[in-house]
């Protein structure tokens, strides 16, 4: 049988003390507005991840097996938004107290507020906010909760330790969330999807992030429907893959990345394609982070 855990590792590259790597899940829902599902994530994530090969033609390697992922037991969180993201917090701080890098599932995107929080409880700040995602989650609330997933980056954007935000691949706004962006326009940076078609973006990217430490939150409705159709809010036109990847590397070039996660998806039965896509969009970001000292 395939080890029940994040690739299928065997024992001896999965074991705690070995990895370099913690994977999370985080199978977390109680404000998703529109499509629903999101709690399953985590498990779908880890299944499809085990049909995903080990050795990557980019590297020329099973990278893997040379860093380690150990997988940690899922969080068993209170429904209540509030409390999850403290409970969150708490597990992500103690996760990335060993020096590991951590790496969330989710679950809906709200989990990043807590994540976001437990990297600063351990590490502290300064940190830069990457931010892959159809929506710029700028509210200030929605549907009556501060806590909304259309409310994350707002949330961490309040957050001590937390130097700027910069998102990639949004094609869905509100008016309230373009105000407070250009507002705050020397922090928080948006490249609208069009901007990523058109390319050039990177050396803007790679300046704002040299040198500085990353927490990577990876929205699934970022990529192209096409891509990723299983997840709440799809929106068309999004990021393909080639771009997805060039973000990555870029992110992983410039700047130290100290922590991920991967929210939304939502998976459908019968559509595996989707769930694998994503795991291997995480091994591929797990790889990036690593860096050359274990790729």
């Amino acid at each position: 049988m395939t080890p029940d855990n994040f690739l299928g590792l065997p024992d001896q590259y999965s074991g705690f003390a070995r990895a370099q790597a913690l994977v999370l899940p985080i199978p977390f829902e109680a404000t998703a507005s529109y499509g629903r599902g999101t709690a399953h994530g985590p498990a779908a994530i880890i299944a499809a991840s085990k049909q995903v090969e080990f050795y990557d033609r980019e590297f020329d390697r099973e990278p893997a097996l040379i860093y380690g992922i150990h997988t940690l037991p899922a969080l068993v969180l209170p429904a209540d938004p509030a409390a999850a993201v403290d409970a969150i917090a708490q597990a992500v701080a103690a996760a990335a107290a060993t020096g590991k890098l951590v790496v969330g599932l989710g679950g809906e995107h709200t989990i990043s507020v807590g994540f976001g929080r437990g990297l600063l409880q351990a590490i502290g700040g300064p940190l830069t906010v990457v931010q892959i995602d159809a929506h710029s989650d700028l509210r200030d609330e929605y549907e009556d909760s501060p806590y909304s997933h259309a409310c994350v980056a707002r949330r961490l954007s309040e957050a001590a330790g937390i130097e700027q935000i910069l998102q990639l691949g949004v094609r869905s706004v509100d008016a309230e969330e373009v105000a407070f962006a250009w507002a705050n326009r020397e922090r928080l940076r948006v490249w609208y999807v069009e901007e990523v078609h058109a390319g050039g973006w990177q050396a803007e990217l790679a300046t704002r992030l040299q040198g500085r430490r990353v927490y990577l939150t990876i929205d699934v409705d970022g990529l192209d429907p096409g891509i990723v159709p299983a997840t709440g809010t799809p929106e068309p036109d999004g990021l393909t893959w080639r771009e997805t990847m060039e973000i990555l590397r870029t992110v992983a070039r410039a700047g130290q990345i100290v922590g991920i996660d991967c929210v939304e998806l939502a998976p459908v039965s019968g559509l595996h394609a989707a769930d694998f896509a994503v795991a291997k969009m995480l091994y591929k970001a797990i790889s990036y982070a690593m860096g050359d000292k274990y790729t």
